[in-house]
């Protein structure tokens, strides 16, 4: 007489839906991780509410290699740079200035401009020259 069982039991889960499930979440992990980068600059765009657009010019404010002070090629004494600033960005919404500083020049003159657009509320942009590919 034969007492032993005929079907052996078997503990297999099926995983063949797994496999798509997993397939699915990887991609949207990968999607959502190059999406979501840390490494970005911040950039105050422009609102488009309007059809219409206005042009703003800067204001620039240069200092040649003499030291000898400049607002839109107007020359200006140190001195009086902070009031002719402000009376160039007075009714403006949001002012900005180029700099343009001669690269002979210590950075001394540069903090000072720095601060007084910080204390005039002026956006402050520092303009530079490419620099040239030697022929070495």
């Amino acid at each position: 007489m034969d007492l032993s069982r005929r079907r052996k039991l078997s503990s297999h889960v099926e995983t063949s839906s797994m496999n798509d499930i997993m397939f699915f979440l990887m991609l949207f992990f990968l999607i959502v991780s190059t999406m979501v980068n840390p490494n970005v600059i911040k950039l105050m765009l422009p609102n488009a509410r309007s059809g219409k657009q206005a042009m703003k010019q800067p204001i620039t404010v240069s200092v040649d290699a003499a030291g000898q002070y400049f607002i839109d090629r107007q020359p200006t004494s140190p001195t009086e740079l902070e009031a002719e600033l402000a009376r160039r960005v007075e009714g403006l919404e949001s002012p900005t200035a180029v700099l343009r500083v001669d690269a002979s020049l210590n950075v001394q003159k540069l903090v000072d401009i720095l601060e007084i657009g910080n204390r005039l509320k002026i956006r402050m942009v520092m303009a530079t020259q490419a620099q040239q590919a030697s022929g070495k």
